[in-house]
């Protein structure tokens, strides 16, 4: 969830719209599906909110409806090994499993978030268009190495973020 998380936050920095900045836009989210997608809804509002437009909740109040689109809300898994790797072996018709443990010299784990959407503009009461939004791509990497079975590097951990609030409380 993380990956996928930041790699939307990714995906919709600098967005902006083919129209002027302050316009009343409601998000219309009916066809975007996808697994995490509130979150990435989410991201998207607060980009057009930083980018200075109103968000609308009504869809008659708004200067115009930002219909968005999943791509993709993903995540990648590869794994390299230098080695024997990790195996799970049948052992009767019961589907009992035995497995085995990689045996490598070197090992190499990718793991990648990617979002990718988009969206087109129109007006709220003729349909008339107002413009499109190219795809908004994101991509967020873990790669963790393993030497010897046991020597681990590379590894990225999420920090937690600043505690203080400042005065960002009092801006709602």
């Amino acid at each position: 969830q993380l990956l996928v998380a930041r790699a939307a936050d990714r995906a919709v920095e600098g967005l902006t719209l083919p129209i002027p900045v302050g316009s009343r836009v409601f998000v219309d989210d009916n066809f975007f599906r996808a697994e995490n997608a509130p979150y990435a809804v989410s991201a998207i509002r607060n980009a057009l909110s930083d980018a200075g437009y109103a968000l609308s909740r009504d869809r008659d109040q708004a200067d115009a409806v930002f219909e968005l689109r999943a791509g993709a809300l993903s995540l990648e898994q590869m794994r390299r090994v230098f080695g024997i790797p990790e195996m799970r072996i049948p052992i009767n018709e019961s589907l009992n499993v035995v497995s085995l443990p990689e045996v490598s010299v070197y090992s190499r784990r990718d793991r990648v978030g990617v979002a990718e959407f988009t969206g087109f503009l129109y007006n709220p009461r003729t349909g008339a268009p107002l413009g499109a939004v190219m795809p908004m791509i994101g991509h967020y990497r873990i790669r963790s190495h393993k030497l010897f079975m046991m020597i681990s590097f590379g590894q990225q951990t999420a920090q937690p973020g600043q505690r203080d609030p400042g005065s960002s409380w009092t801006e709602f």
